[in-house]
């Protein structure tokens, strides 16, 4: 078994301070990163395009929850008492690429040297950056819609949602008197922010690169076989990033905490990340945004569907994701609580699962597969533990086996 060191995954050049919730003290570093969200948004799209205005308004519309959620304390900003620390922010980011990301990004500039230095082949470039434009936005407004049945669900289940979660630790925020169809509503919005930001360097991609028609099979056969390698380091990448964005304090409350601050449902996911943090991960650390705009297209459509699917920890609504897939996944008891696990934290390889299952998962790379080995190895993570065992209780209460549908996308995260 490979032995990882403790000292790369953890190390932070400055104070570590767990979290994972929001205070008031954070206000006017989450409206500052509110404001570079907005300005993110903006710079990607054009300032009066579509896109960008409508991350505008859900911009406010999340401030406006924060101080109706948390309340006001005027503390000076984290970033600028210890600004050293978002020198680091982005050193980590650094640090932390794959040798993937780099082949996606030079096949990329090689396929753009290629189309300059040939303008008498017939590349069609402005026909494939047509073309990817069409696929860019099917995929927001595909699974737009997709969120917005999930919301709709939610919604005429409101008392449902209320109930599961009145028996989890998120009692301390939900109780008889919240207003759920205003902490539905917030999941809903930070779920469609999060994906704005997270496809916003594809879109700058495809605007500002070029891509030929008569190199498509071999860029796409090219995107694969990297996809397929990427995917056997992905469990190590997304570690040491999630690790930080709950062990470096501004990297929470500026990156990664309102992943955490809306309720634990498939509204909310796009890519497990906040809003900037998805802008980050897809400019330095996943290839997939440097990928042929038709692989990126298969690629990201079909993660963000993932992601949805496997963050519906309130059973009984839709999309209802089945227990089997809960028996072998604890992402869910990092959203009912617990720090750790910080993987993909799934593990197939257990007496518990059927024969019949771990067939299907061997689709998967084993160090993703089994990807909460990690965990156990660095952190001292226990699978068997008393929060995993109530979530299962509660999806034997509210989705028995019988009722639950299958989903096609549920071994991927």
């Amino acid at each position: 078994m490979t032995v990882h060191d403790p000292a790369a995954f953890h190390r932070l050049y400055g104070a570590r301070q767990p979290r994972a919730i929001y205070y008031p003290k954070d206000f006017l570093d989450y409206a500052l990163m509110l404001a570079a969200t907005a300005a993110v948004a903006g710079l990607s799209y054009g300032f009066g395009r579509g896109m960008a205005v409508i991350a505008y308004v859900l911009c406010a519309f999340t401030l406006v929850m924060f101080i109706v959620r948390h309340g006001v304390e005027l503390k000076v900003p984290l970033m600028l008492r210890r600004p050293q620390d978002v020198f680091y922010l982005l050193l980590y980011k650094l640090q932390n690429l794959k040798v993937w990301w780099f082949v996606a990004v030079g096949l990329l500039l090689l396929e753009n040297i290629f189309i300059f230095r040939t303008p008498s082949l017939p590349h069609h470039t402005e026909w494939m950056r047509t073309a990817a434009l069409w696929l860019f936005y099917a995929h927001f407004a595909g699974i737009t819609l997709f969120r917005t049945a999930i919301l709709s669900d939610h919604l005429m289940k409101k008392e449902l949602v209320r109930e599961v979660l009145m028996q989890t630790p998120w009692k301390r925020i939900i109780t008889e008197k919240t207003n759920m169809t205003i902490e539905i509503v917030h999941a809903f919005v930070t779920g469609l922010l999060a994906h704005i930001l997270l496809i916003a360097p594809w879109y700058l991609v495809i605007t500002h690169a070029r891509f030929s028609l008569i190199l498509l099979p071999a860029v796409c056969a090219i995107n694969i076989a990297v996809q397929v390698r990427w995917m056997k380091v992905i469990n190590l990448w997304f570690y040491r990033d999630h690790w930080l964005g709950h062990n470096s304090e501004l990297e929470f409350v500026v990156l990664h905490g309102m992943h955490h601050d809306a309720i634990p449902s498939a509204l909310i996911a796009v890519g497990e990340n906040g809003f900037l943090e998805g802008f980050l991960r897809e400019t330095l650390g996943s290839p997939v945004t440097f990928y042929n705009p038709l692989v990126s297209f298969l690629m990201n459509t079909y993660e963000t569907v993932n992601d949805i699917h496997t963050h519906q920890y309130i059973p009984g609504v839709f999309p209802r994701l089945p227990r089997r897939f809960m028996e072998i996944a604890q992402h869910s008891t990092h959203h009912f609580g617990q720090l750790a696990p910080y993987s993909f934290a799934m593990k197939v390889d257990q007496p518990s699962v059927s024969d019949r299952y771990k067939k299907a998962m061997r689709r998967l790379p084993y160090e993703l597969a089994n990807s909460v080995l990690l965990d156990e190895e660095l952190t001292g993570f226990r699978w068997d533990n008393p929060t995993h065992h109530k979530t299962l209780g509660l999806y034997d209460k509210y989705q028995p086996r019988a009722v639950a549908a299958p989903v096609e996308a549920e071994i991927t995260p």
